[in-house]
């Protein structure tokens, strides 16, 4: 399984292609001293629940949630958890509970469908039917607190693989902003390689897989801000992806303190959102879920070298080989 956590300071190569054309949707830049991101989570109440053994996961899908939202708390972080229906609904009666205090203070519950399917295989009711079968529980939870559901994230962050398709999907927000669109750091994590390595209880490993992590965010995070700066001649908001799983449990107050470090502000998704480049969608179709900085590089006519993209160390992907024996 490949593992990656996309967000450094790499030589990049922006061709422009019709430098009139990019000057005229660049956006307007913050103060280059105001740098923000927004913390968001996906595959709540637990990313493993529904996939197998969702009922013996219990335990751990608590631990986890309490450690996600103990380091957020710790450093008065606001973030938005990304609920999938069958996940709740595989935990049973401890599905909707874990989800309560992100329904609560600055965190808040957002819709990303019944049962994550990849919308490029969707005709446009088969998708309505995602989005709103995906509130179930959660649409109940945010009305009963007074509160409003605002956000939906699209699996695998597909968009629209036809011109047809997303802009069909764009137009049709049945109750939900189809929204979230700006992610352009994201960890798809290396959670294979440490959910191996503590089945294996490999204390070792597990420590190594995170020190390596850390190592990746760090290096992500300075890429996609300065591939940002590059395609759109400032640094807009981040809007960062993690899972809701165990090595992001384990090494949140570490991701967030990667982020003070270099001078960052935590804000809520809405004002990151509020950023003019994310005001427009996109206006192309790709059956691909790229961040963001790539999508602002293709609208722009910029040609952009993603193989100077790093990749996350050889040896994490060796470490997930199905066929190595535990």
């Amino acid at each position: 399984m490949r593992t990656r956590l996309v967000m450094a300071g790499l030589v990049l190569l922006l061709t422009p292609a019709d430098p009139a054309r990019s000057q005229a949707i660049e956006p307007v830049c913050p103060s280059p001293h105001d740098r923000t991101v927004a913390i968001t989570f996906d595959d709540l109440p637990y990313t493993r629940a529904g996939d197998a053994g969702g009922q013996e996961l219990a335990a751990v899908a608590r631990a986890t949630n309490e450690a996600i939202l103990a380091g957020l708390a710790v450093r008065n972080v606001p973030a938005i958890g990304f609920v999938v229906e069958r996940r709740v609904q595989a935990l049973g009666e401890i599905g909707q509970t874990l989800l309560e205090p992100w329904n609560t203070g600055q965190f808040e519950l957002g819709n990303h469908s019944a049962n994550h399917p990849d919308s490029n295989t969707l005709d446009v009711d088969a998708f309505r039917r995602e989005v709103i079968d995906g509130e179930a529980t959660i649409r109940p939870m945010v009305e009963k607190a007074g509160r409003t559901l605002r956000f939906f994230r699209f699996p695998y962050n597909h968009l629209g693989d036809t011109d047809q398709r997303r802009e069909a999907f764009e137009r049709g927000t049945w109750r939900t902003r189809l929204s979230s669109r700006g992610i352009h750091h994201r960890y798809v994590g290396f959670d294979a390689a440490y959910e191996r390595a503590l089945a294996r209880s490999d204390t070792a490993m597990v420590r190594r897989i995170e020190d390596a992590y850390i190592d990746y965010s760090r290096v992500e995070i300075a890429y996609y801000a300065d591939l940002n700066r590059k395609v759109l001649g400032c640094e807009p908001p981040g809007i960062l992806l993690l899972h809701a799983n165990r090595i992001n449990a384990a090494t949140i107050d570490r991701i967030l303190g990667l982020f003070r470090s270099t001078s960052y502000r935590f804000v809520s998704l809405e004002e990151a959102q509020a950023h003019p480049a994310y005001r427009q969608p996109p206006r192309f179709a790709t059956k691909f879920g790229p961040m963001w900085g790539y999508r602002w590089a293709r609208e722009r006519d910029l040609k952009v070298d993603g193989s100077k993209e790093e990749e996350p160390p050889a040896w994490v992907t060796q470490y997930t080989d199905p066929d190595a024996p535990l």
